[in-house]
This record gives C-alpha cells, structure tokens and sequence, in this order.
C-alpha cells in the first residue's frame, strides 16, 4: 500500500513521529489539512514535537487514530517551521476543518504561542 498525500489527508488524524537528539522516536497524533502537496499541521511553539523539529526536520507521518495507533504504514518526510503569518493561516484552516472541535481546542490554548508546520514527502 503506497502512502501518499492524498491518503494521508483523508484521514482525521497523522502521527507525525519526530527524533529525539538520541535518535529515540516520539509519535504525536496532530490534526492536519492538505495544501497542495504539503500537509499542514499546528502546534504550541514550546512544544517538544517543535523543538525536535528545529533540530531535525526528518520526520515519520502516517495515519493514525485519535490516541496516536497506526492505521497504516509511516513514511519518510520533512518538517518546516512556519512563521506567524503561515501560522496563522494554518489555524484558520484547521479551525474550518474540524468545526466547533477545531475551534474549541484553538481557543483552550488561547493566549499561548502556537507554530504551524509544513510536512512535505521525501522523495
């Protein structure tokens, strides 16, 4: 079964796994959308899945449920860092997408920094 943004993006949830400095794996289920052929996701800008980004953008993704169980094989990608503007964007997309759900949980981290990702496949 070949994993590919449009599969990935029919789905409610990604794992999005990234690397600790000591190559250990870390798998968080996120909410995402599709833009064209990247995946966007948000996250809290002192969140660990952030800070592992910074350090190294090479992340796993596949599809998962709502606790982080793969539904599906993961595949290689890469994270990007999004600036306030993306970012914001990237909140409005999702809000869209997943409603009052969206919405609430946008709100209920109100006041704190949040940051956009941009995941695209590797090749």
């Amino acid at each position: 079964m070949d994993v590919t943004i449009e599969s990935l993006a029919r789905g409610k949830y990604l794992a999005l796994t990234t690397f600790r400095k000591d190559g250990t794996k870390v798998t968080t289920p996120v909410w995402l959308v599709r833009e064209a052929d990247t995946l966007l996701v948000a996250t809290e800008a002192t969140s660990g899945k952030a800070r592992r980004i910074r350090n190294n953008p090479s992340v796993l993704v596949g599809s998962c449920d709502v606790r982080g169980r793969l539904t599906g094989p993961q595949v290689s990608a890469n994270a990007q860092l999004q600036d306030p503007a993306q970012t914001q964007r990237t909140s409005d997309v999702i809000k869209r997408r997943y409603g009052l759900l969206g919405w609430l949980f946008l709100r209920r981290s109100a006041g704190k920094e949040r940051v956009g990702i941009t995941i695209s496949l590797s090749a």
